[in-house]
């Protein structure tokens, strides 16, 4: 058989395999601004959206827990997972958002003012280590490096996770975002094939919807380098102005309070971490039926 041919005929298988499966993870803009706004723009069905577990799937599981990372990777509804790390006391990773255990466990005791032994004991053991999870997470993954004020630590904190993802040769699978400008200029300067997000809850943008404001949003992003532009649901009031002047090298990513994120798809740069569509969907018929 001519190799022209059968070049045709595993493209037509895989157009075809992308056809039929298409994932659970993919939605539009259009049904997503219904559920998290009320609003009913349909010219918004024209961008395809990809759905990401925020701190695992948190709703049925408590955030950031193995349980909820866990039952994050076997669903399908999920693209990929996110989940916050800093260090203990003894320099321990921990995958835990909050400075403090006050509003998931009732305690006023810091992350990195205590031992892992003593978080251990105060979550009665739902506390996670990142090493105990990392190995078992297969989606691409959104890893957020949070800050505790001190810029040496979150820069130590960034080299820990990203030698051990060059260890495990999972680069072009991770992300990382940080709500700190510091971090995501560090990041891409020592490691520059590693894609970053600059993470906003609330700016003015997110109320006063004019171009500049906007425009700021991506100057900032051109300052750190992020790829990813990473702002709350609220922001979404906002999207034609984000859309339209969003630059064909930065991609949107929406995130809630609850266990979703979106990535917005615009442009064909508009990629989960460097991957196709065509390389997600293969890749997910291969996850799904192994």
């Amino acid at each position: 058989m001519p190799a022209h041919f059968t070049k045709i005929l595993l493209f037509s298988f895989i157009i075809l395999i992308t056809r039929c499966t298409i994932p659970r993870y993919t939605t539009n803009l259009q049904d997503i601004l219904k559920e998290e706004l009320g609003e009913d723009k349909k010219v918004m069905s024209k961008y395809r959206c990809t759905t990401g577990a925020h701190r695992g799937s948190s709703v049925i599981y408590t955030e950031n827990t193995a349980s909820a990372l866990l039952a994050a990777e076997q669903d399908p509804a999920y693209a990929f997972i996110e989940f916050d790390v800093q260090f203990t006391k003894d320099k321990k990773i921990v995958v835990f958002h909050d400075r403090r255990l006050l509003r998931l466990y009732g305690k006023f005791n810091s992350i990195n003012n205590s031992t892992y032994e003593e978080l251990a004991l105060m979550t009665d053991g739902n506390i996670t280590l990142y090493d105990e999870v990392i190995e078992k997470l297969h989606k691409n993954l959104n890893i957020e490096i949070k800050s505790q004020g001190n810029k040496e630590e979150d820069r130590q904190l960034a080299d820990e996770i990203l030698s051990d993802i060059f260890r495990r040769k999972r680069e072009k699978e991770v992300m990382i975002s940080s709500i700190s400008p510091d971090v995501i200029s560090y990041v891409n300067e020592k490691y520059p094939s590693i894609p970053t997000g600059q993470i906003h809850w609330l700016t003015l943008s997110t109320f006063l919807h004019v171009d500049a404001l906007t425009n700021d949003l991506y100057e900032e992003l051109n300052e750190t380098q992020a790829d990813y532009l990473m702002l709350h649901v609220s922001n979404l009031a906002n999207i034609e102005i984000l859309l339209a002047l969003k630059p064909k090298d930065k991609t949107i990513i929406f995130w809630n309070f609850d266990d979703r994120m979106f990535l917005v798809h615009k442009d064909p740069a508009d990629r989960l971490w460097g991957s196709s569509l065509l390389q997600e969907t293969w890749k997910s018929f291969l996850f799904w039926t192994r």
